[in-house]
Order: C-alpha cells, then sequence, then structure tokens
C-alpha cells in the first residue's frame, strides 16, 4: 500500500497546511497575563504539526462550490482546534497515557496533566467560538448549522462515545469476548469517521449545496474515515516511532480492539484499498474539479505517518 502522492497534491496539501496554521495562529489567544501558561498550551497543543487532513477535507469540499477560502478557513481552524483537544485528553495517563504526540512530547508532559485538561477544554470551546462568530459566514442559520453539526461530531454520539466504546472495548477483550467487525466499524465511526464526516460536509453547509451533492461527501467521508482507522492499525503494526512521532504497537499490547487483529494484515489492508476505491467512485458527479479529494482518497491509505 504504497505510492508517491502527485507533486500538484503536495503543493495543495501544503498550502492549504499553510493557510490553516495561519488561520490558528491568528485565532488562538496570545500568551499574556494569568492565563499565559493555559494559552501557551494551547498553542502548542495546535501549531507546528499534523497532517491537517480535517482541515483539508473542509477546504477541498468548500472549494467544489467556490466557497471564499477565508470563510473555509475558519471552519478547519475550527475542526483543528477540536481535533487537538480531543488528542490532549486521549494521551492523558487516565486515557491512552502516551508521551510522545506528533514527535514531541505530549501537553501533559511538557506542562502538566491540569493544564493539558483546561488547555483541552479551552480548546474545544474556542472551537465552537470559531464557527458561531458571523466572520465565519453572515448566514446566522448557516453558523447555527455549522455549530450544531460540530456538536454532534465529537459529543456522546460521535467522537467522545466512541472513544467511551473503545475503553469498554478493553475490559471485553481481556475477559476473551473480543469485538466483531461490525462493532469495530461502529466504535470507528464514532470515534475517528464522525469529525472526518463534519469535516466533508462542512463545505456543503457553506455553500447551501444540493442534498445530492451534500450526500455524495458525506458517503466519501465515511469510506475514508474507515480506510483511515484501518490504516492507522497497520502503521501501528508496521511504522516506527520516527514515521508517527508516537508510540507504535501500545493498541495490540492493550488489548484494543483493531481491523489488523481481526482481519490480519493482509486482509486489513484489502479492505482499506476496497474502502477507497469506494469513496472516490462516490465523487464521479463532481469531475476534475474533485481531483485533490480523490488524490485525498488515496494518500489516506498510502501515507507513513
Amino acid at each position: 500500500m504504497t505510492s508517491e502522492p502527485s507533486p500538484a497534491f503536495t503543493a495543495a496539501v501544503q498550502d492549504v497546511a499553510a493557510a490553516v496554521e495561519a488561520e490558528l495562529d491568528r485565532l488562538l489567544p496570545r500568551p499574556e497575563g494569568p492565563t499565559a501558561k493555559l494559552d501557551d498550551a494551547m498553542r502548542y497543543a495546535c501549531l507546528g504539526g499534523g497532517k491537517r487532513l480535517r482541515a483539508l477535507l473542509v477546504v477541498a469540499g468548500a472549494d467544489l462550490f467556490g466557497v471564499p477560502r477565508e470563510r473555509s478557513l475558519r471552519v478547519a481552524a475550527a475542526v483543528e482546534m477540536l481535533h487537538a483537544y480531543s488528542l490532549v485528553h486521549d494521551d492523558l495517563p487516565c486515557m491512552d497515557d502516551d508521551d510522545l504526540r506528533r514527535g514531541k512530547p505530549t501537553v501533559h508532559k511538557a506542562y502538566d496533566e491540569a493544564t493539558a485538561v483546561l488547555a483541552g477544554d479551552a480548546l474545544q470551546t474556542e472551537a465552537f467560538a470559531v464557527l458561531a462568530d458571523p466572520a465565519t459566514h453572515p448566514d446566522a442559520a448557516i453558523r447555527a448549522e455549522l455549530v450544531a453539526g460540530l456538536a454532534r461530531a465529537s459529543g456522546a454520539r460521535g467522537m467522545v462515545g466512541g472513544q467511551a466504546i473503545d475503553l469498554a472495548a478493553e475490559t471485553r477483550s481481556a475477559a476473551g469476548q473480543p469485538l466483531s467487525f461490525a462493532e469495530i466499524a461502529h466504535l470507528q465511526s464514532l470515534k475517528t469517521g464522525a469529525l472526518i464526516g463534519f469535516s466533508a460536509e462542512a463545505g456543503p453547509i457553506l455553500a447551501s449545496a444540493r442534498t445530492i451533492e451534500r450526500s455524495a461527501l458525506i458517503g466519501y467521508a465515511a469510506d475514508i474515515g474507515l480506510a483511515f482507522q484501518i490504516a492507522d492499525d497497520i502503521l501501528d503494526e508496521e511504522g516506527s516511532v520516527a514515521e508517527l512521532g508516537k508510540a507504535v504497537g501500545k493498541d495490540q499490547a492493550a488489548g484494543k480492539a483493531t481491523f489488523v487483529g481481526l482481519l490480519g494484515l493482509e486482509q486489513a489492508k484489502a479492505k482499506a484499498r476496497e474502502l477507497t476505491t469506494s469513496a472516490q467512485a462516490r465523487l464521479a458527479g463532481f469531475g476534475d474539479k474533485a481531483r485533490l479529494l480523490q488524490e485525498l482518497a488515496e494518500f489516506v491509505i498510502t501515507r507513513r505517518s
């Protein structure tokens, strides 16, 4: 599952990543006064790393409909804040207990646990403040739809719910009752897929796009969200700390439910490829305008980090 992305795709990814980084730098609070440590931890968690996959989905999806970049970049920054909060909390000792993230110490290691909890809390709420600001879109109904969509994707029936199921799955696995493929797929559709799904849907929301176009992107996101997690499981098996910037092999050692553990390595790779092909087919109606998203689907399963 390896192939080199095209120069055009690489350039587009770098362009969006740089633009989102600049937007985050502008939107995040500057360290000053009695909250300087908190402000600094928020910036540490958000800036200077990550694939910006979710941000790219927001911007590329919005570009299909001619949405001004100043709007899609604000939404992309909000999604990255929400994602960063989830990583900060996932890394805590009470959750995954990780020391490295994106090749540097996790927030609770660089600061302390209390500051990490507060930084995550603040990033989460700041994401919704950005979406609710009229600068994101002049139509209050569209802003409200964005806020509601991100709330659903990140809450108890989305990302947080998926994490809760994942924690419970460790207990089941230890008792000799591992999750089935359908159960793991449901878990990951919440834990990883829900935020990816919102990221793909945000562009059509900003553009008030037709239902058929919106549905195509929602289906595309469901496919690549699952493919992304399968690829993550494969990298946890085959990758290195140098490539991933975080510990490897921890999921298997902890008895976590993974696609590789259930399907085996080769069948997991085949499933990821099948999902990518399905995702690309869903974009046929957009023609050449969707080239970036087509290549993104391929990148999801061929990346090495």
